[in-house]
């Protein structure tokens, strides 16, 4: 019987698949080393792109942020306008409102009454004089409730006073001054000294 030996048959096809082994292992690593810095290009590039992005955003975000204060300015700018054409307009409409007063005042004030001061905030008028009687101070407030130009007439006081000697009322009234257009508030004290 003939005997074969297979060993270094064996042998050479071990040695040749780890050679092919290595070379398989090999060219893995360098694929894998491959991918590797090509995942990582990619994702540097992306980096890179999408800081760029956040730079242009930044600044257009600046320019953006720039303009608002410069809306803002406007708006501010035009509110003021705005708030002086109305007042303009408040007076326009009300310029003939103190010629108004003092023609009432005029017509409606009867003899022996005598007004000292006269103070105006807004719309409310308080005055201040003083009378031979308290009968003429009554009609006074009758003759100005009467007139299409005043509202809520109220005595605040009315006094003897003596410092004259002639034995006269002393008296404040306030009133109200009929006008729609005119705002009560915010508006600046005018006094007027009457003789």
């Amino acid at each position: 019987m003939t005997t074969i030996n297979l060993l270094p048959w064996r042998e050479e096809k071990r040695q040749q698949q780890t050679k092919e082994f290595y070379i398989l292992l090999g060219l893995s690593a360098v694929l894998a080393l491959l991918v590797f810095a090509l995942t990582y290009y990619y994702f540097d590039q992306s980096v890179k792109f999408q800081n760029q992005r956040n730079s242009f955003m930044d600044t257009e975000i600046a320019k953006l942020d720039r303009k608002i204060v410069e809306i803002d300015k406007l708006e501010a700018k035009k509110a003021g306008l705005i708030a002086r054409q109305q007042v303009i307009e408040e007076l326009q409409a009300n310029r003939t409102q103190m010629v108004h007063l003092f023609d009432e005042l005029v017509k409606t004030i009867p003899n022996g009454v005598f007004l000292e001061k006269i103070t105006q905030q807004g719309t409310s008028i308080s005055m201040e004089g003083y009378s031979q009687s308290h009968s003429r101070v009554s009609d006074y407030m009758r003759r100005l409730d009467e007139s299409k130009w005043f509202t809520k007439i109220e005595l605040d006081y009315i006094k003897a006073d003596d410092t004259l000697g002639t034995h006269e009322q002393k008296f404040k009234l306030s009133v109200q001054l009929v006008n729609p257009n005119r705002k009560q508030d915010g508006e600046a004290v005018d006094e007027v000294g009457v003789s």
